[in-house]
């Protein structure tokens, strides 16, 4: 189970993975002062500090709106531009929207907050590279690397840009969204939370490259 700080009424819980195959994988997710559960994946429950005041140069539309049901695709948008604005300021190349990454993001996420877990993997032990395997990105007999970030908030700490603000202040989060060798990505954000029936939003943002020869 996630362990979020309490902030008044806004809460927000990170989850990062990451595979390149056929090396092992690690899974991590780690911020200052962060709680760590006893698991082979660790939960960190996080506390955000103030945004810095730098209006001029957010660029990036609807990266403040609250998710609902019909505003998800402008979300989702937001999501894409803030990962490649960041990604642009450092001369990492920009990720494209694949929809076989985004079917199995958004899978996951509705299965978080439909059956209530908070983990890359299912409780019937589907994981990560399963889900995106069986989107058909890739498959097992070729090269390639995969990523995964997810995130649940509520409140103010639901938007794209708090959310990318926790990713990017949380180290394993950040390797995923500054590694050089992903292509793709897809995003997956549901309204609802995996641990009540709160209001806010879950988000999968799902990375790869494959390698075709």
């Amino acid at each position: 189970m996630p362990h979020p700080i309490r902030r008044r009424t806004a809460l927000l819980t990170l989850l990062g993975a990451a595979l390149l195959f056929p090396a092992a994988s690690t899974q991590a997710a780690s911020t200052k002062g962060a709680w760590f559960a006893p698991k082979s994946q660790l939960h960190a429950r996080v506390a955000l500090r103030p945004a810095p005041a730098r209006a001029a140069q957010q660029t990036c539309a609807n990266a403040d709106v609250m998710p609902t049901d019909a505003n998800e695709p402008a979300v989702r948008e937001a999501i894409l531009c803030l990962h490649n604005e960041i990604r642009a300021q450092r001369d990492l190349p920009a990720l494209r929207q694949d929809f076989r990454l985004r079917r199995a993001a958004l899978g996951h996420s509705s299965d978080m907050v439909s059956r209530r877990f908070f983990e890359h993997t299912t409780p019937a032990g589907v994981t990560m590279v399963d889900r995106i395997l069986a989107a058909r990105y890739t498959s097992r007999d070729i090269g390639w690397s995969l990523g995964e970030n997810l995130a649940w908030g509520t409140g103010r700490l639901a938007t794209p840009r708090s959310v990318m603000r926790a990713w990017m202040e949380s180290p394993s989060h950040r390797a995923n969204i500054l590694k050089r060798n992903y292509r793709e990505i897809g995003i997956g954000i549901v309204t609802g939370v995996p641990t009540s029936s709160a209001a806010g939003a879950t988000y999968t943002a799902d990375f790869g490259v494959v390698v075709r020869r």
